[in-house]
């Protein structure tokens, strides 16, 4: 018998180790990006200082921009709460998606949303944090949500047993609690997830932590520019009930309870400081009592008391963000640790923007820049280079479409959004939206905001409030970027009247709005 050549040996045995490998490494399936889906509530781009230094800092969020890229013409197509959600998880307007406001609508949860396609796809899902979709949720493995708005202070949540459970403490720490206690405990690791994690910071009546009761009370807010605007020419601005001077409650936004004292909405910010426990209430005194009594021992009247009333509102929404930063930053700290983050997109933004006294008010609703834009930062994981500001203008329809992209799903014809992927790739496409749809429907409602259609392009924008009224406008935004001077109707305007008219009808018929049929637009 021949003896076998040991080099021969060793060379057939290399090449079928590496044969073994290269088979190894085909059959393999691609590691699929996770996805961690930060929304707030309210939380407007002028309070990130990513965004805007005038006000507050936000480290954590400045250091997702810092990494990632930030997006500076972000819109939303509905600007409130529960229509923004259903936009966000359908990629689809709201006459699409069945929600249109928050009065009258419940979410239909058998129809398609993205968190089921990616199910589908063999993702993880999860939601923890505010729903206020008026039904519970479908297309995710685990679910524990707060009913409607939710509470600041021990706050109450729905579980995937439909039972209602009260958890102990301050709710953007607990929300974030459960997140990472879903992400190290709870989903299989051998799978890739997408996560949302949804908080109801910063939402009105803006109740902070009580270890940040203290902070900002040193800071003087300067009033924005058009805090003190008259609404000349806007007849709809003039009808709103959002007013900081009017409409901002002593005792339910301000916290200026006492027994003597009355209020509109009174009984809801006992409600809320009624479910505290005794050590939470023992700081909540110590910090308003004081307060509280100089202020009605002072009595500030007129301009004295619209001062007073602006600096309240601008410290307590401040000291909000601040338990919300902190909480991103845990996020992002785990993620890190445990080596999950260059694999992730990590996206925060809001479900809508917010005025921080602009035009005189608080609140969101109108088509004007405050409430229609929205902050929207992103860290990219591994393949996806893009970093800085990425100008192009996107809307939260183009979220679903985006994730899943990501993640090798076909989009369903019917989604009505653009994939982000391009622009996170760094392309600058030749076709992308040079103009953006929007219409608000909720009235007669809280705020009294007039129900309105519209369209913008990087220069105009073009607004129809109908309904009650027949009222236009339209806006230079170039010449006239606060909005203070609507123009339509004045001698010069006839071309980009008719051309702005034109798109708009272009595309109310591309999205299939009903209302072009209802309020037919004349050009």
């Amino acid at each position: 018998m021949k003896s076998i050549d040991s080099n021969w040996f060793y060379t057939v045995a290399s090449l079928a180790a590496v044969g073994s490998l290269v088979s190894c490494q085909q059959n393999k399936e691609p590691q699929r990006p996770n996805i961690v889906y930060i929304m707030t509530d309210d939380h407007t781009a002028q309070m990130m200082s990513c965004y805007d230094t005038r006000y507050i800092e936000t480290p954590n969020l400045d250091r997702i921009a810092r990494d990632g890229v930030r997006f500076t013409n972000s819109f939303v197509t509905n600007s409130l709460s529960g229509p923004s959600r259903a936009c966000m998880l359908t990629g689809k307007f709201s006459h699409k998606n069945g929600f249109t406001d928050n009065t009258t609508c419940k979410f239909d949860g058998s129809q398609q949303t993205m968190p089921k396609l990616l199910q589908q796809a063999g993702y993880q899902t999860a939601i923890v944090g505010k729903w206020h979709l008026e039904t519970l949720p479908t297309g995710f493995d685990f679910w524990e949500i707060l009913p409607g708005q939710g509470d600041y202070y021990n706050p109450d949540f729905i579980t995937q047993n439909n039972d209602t459970v009260r958890k102990h403490g301050y709710i953007t720490n607990i929300i974030t609690d459960e997140s990472l206690d879903w992400l190290q405990n709870k989903r299989d690791k051998n799978k890739p997830f997408c996560l949302f994690i949804h908080h109801k910071a910063i939402h009105r009546n803006w109740m902070a932590d009580t270890c940040d009761l203290a902070l900002y009370e040193d800071k003087e807010f300067p009033y924005p520019e058009t805090f003190n605007d008259t609404y000349e020419g806007r007849l709809a601005a003039a009808a709103q009930e959002m007013s900081i001077a009017k409409d901002m409650d002593l005792i339910y936004d301000l916290k200026m309870l006492r027994p003597d004292k009355e209020s509109r909405l009174k009984s809801m910010y006992e409600q809320f400081y009624g479910r505290m426990d005794s050590v939470q209430k023992a700081a909540w005194d110590r910090f308003y009592d004081p307060i509280i009594e100089q202020f009605y021992k002072e009595n500030p009247q007129g301009e004295d008391l619209v001062h007073w009333k602006y600096q309240r509102y601008m410290r307590d929404y401040a000291k909000t963000v601040k338990s919300l930063d902190d909480n991103v930053g845990r996020v992002l700290d785990y993620l890190e640790k445990e080596g999950l983050l260059d694999n992730t997109l990590v996206v925060y933004t809001s479900d809508q923007g917010f005025y921080m006294g602009e035009h005189g008010w608080f609140d969101k609703r109108f088509m004007y820049e405050e409430s229609m834009h929205t902050p929207l930062i992103m860290h990219l994981p591994k393949g996806l280079d893009k970093r800085g500001d990425i100008p192009q203008m996107v809307q939260n329809i183009d979220y679903a479409p985006t994730f899943l992209e990501l993640a090798g799903v076909t989009v369903p014809d019917d989604i009505q959004g653009e994939s982000l992927v391009p622009l996170l790739r760094g392309e600058s496409p030749a076709d992308w939206r040079t103009s953006m749809y929007y219409h608000f429907y909720e009235f007669p409602a809280e705020h009294m905001v007039k129900r309105h259609y519209g369209v913008r392009t990087d220069r105009y924008k073009l607004i129809h409030f109908y309904n009650d009224i027949d009222v236009w406008e339209l806006y230079d935004l170039k010449n006239d970027p606060c909005e203070m001077h609507n123009i339509y109707g004045q001698e010069g305007t006839e071309e980009i009247t008719r051309e702005l008219k034109k798109e708009l009808k272009r595309l109310q018929i591309k999205y299939d709005d009903p209302i072009l049929n209802e309020f037919p637009i004349n050009e």
